[in-house]
């Protein structure tokens, strides 16, 4: 896992397909930003599978610059705009987001629209069981996530002019289908759990009456965490952010307890306690505490559904990488992991009372 640390950390030259005419990136900042200052240098971050972002330097300031990847896309996928808007509008509440600058929706410029936002310059972790880190620093580490996606599901959509930024209402029913067809669109090969799945979520759907801000893709590797306190400062990747069930939201962040070491940087079966990570029990506990909840029923569905769900986005960077228009050169080994991702969703399924399988 420490390679994963290293592979995914960073900036590196943009990869060939996917370079941006720096001049012209220059002269459209210099125009439409206040006080930047070029000439600019293009770098591309190493991680990342969905939009390409870039770390914008110029002589006195640091930017991040997110685009469209170019190519044939899924219908509503990368919907850098979306992003901009709900990014923008976080800065007046106390969830942690960067500073937004403009959002440029013409193609001519760099080949695709884009958007440019602060360089938050602190720490990102690939690996969830924070190697290196003190058992302390690992607590509170976890800690801060857990108010972090606590804080988001807290914000009054609605004062911040975000009513309609999603649906109210049916989420879960919505996105199974979303994902079923985005799956069957980059289908490469038949995985029998993901088909069991897509015909058993949509007839066991639980009932909700909540609605909040979701981010759609919580998890530690899209959090920049401050230089050397144990604190998230920037929450990134709002590409799948939509107004939905908290409760989804919050079990696709904490499936992590549910995934072993080698599927998608799980922490099941490891020694918690002795790593100062809280253990799945109290992790809950203190989400539930913070946005006012007595607890979450039904996890096992909602393990499941997001296991189904990621395996479905998986699919499609496994799609992207067939069609060379995939943003990491890891997209092929990442894609790899859309299978057990299903088979352990359908795992969860199996795991309950046989009336509820029913």
């Amino acid at each position: 896992m420490e390679d994963r640390q290293k592979e995914f950390s960073g900036v590196m030259p943009p990869r060939e397909g996917l370079d941006i005419d720096s001049r012209a990136l220059d002269r459209y900042l210099r125009a439409h930003v206040h006080g930047y200052e070029g000439p600019a240098e293009v770098f591309q971050f190493r991680g990342g599978q969905s939009n390409p972002t870039y770390r914008i330097d110029t002589p006195r300031k640091r930017y991040v610059l997110r685009r469209k990847p170019p190519g044939k896309l899924l219908q509503s996928a990368h919907a850098v705009d979306r992003e901009y808007r709900v990014i923008t509008a976080l800065a007046e509440t106390d969830v942690p987001a960067p500073r937004t600058y403009l959002l440029c929706e013409d193609p001519e410029v760099i080949g695709t629209p884009f958007y440019v936002m602060d360089c938050m310059e602190g720490r990102i972790f690939w690996d969830s069981v924070l190697p290196g880190l003190e058992p302390e620093e690992r607590r509170e580490i976890y800690l801060s996530m857990n108010k972090t996606i606590a804080s988001l599901h807290n914000v009054d959509y609605e004062a911040l002019g975000l009513s309609d930024y999603g649906k109210p209402g049916n989420y879960i029913a919505r996105q199974v289908a979303r994902w079923t067809k985005q799956y069957r669109a980059s289908e490469t090969e038949e995985i029998p759990e993901m088909n069991r799945l897509i015909d058993w979520l949509p007839e066991h759907i639980p009932e909700s009456d909540e609605t909040t801000i979701v981010h759609g893709d919580f998890r530690m590797d899209n959090l920049v965490f401050h230089p050397k306190e144990p604190r998230v400062i920037a929450i990134l990747d709002w590409e799948l952010s939509t107004l939905g069930d908290p409760r989804a939201d919050f079990s696709y962040h904490g499936m992590m307890y549910q995934m072993p070491r080698d599927i998608f940087n799980g922490i099941a079966g490891i020694d918690l306690k002795s790593l100062g990570i809280p253990e799945e029990e109290e992790y809950i506990s203190a989400y539930c505490r913070r946005t006012g909840r007595q607890g979450i029923e039904n996890m096992r569905y909602y393990y499941a559904y997001n296991m189904f769900r990621l395996a479905a986005i998986l699919q499609g960077i496994v799609k992207r990488h067939i069609d060379g228009t995939a943003a990491s050169k890891q997209a092929e080994e990442m894609g790899k992991m859309a299978r057990p991702l299903a088979e352990l969703g359908w795992s969860q399924v199996e795991k309950l009372p046989a009336d509820s399988k029913r």
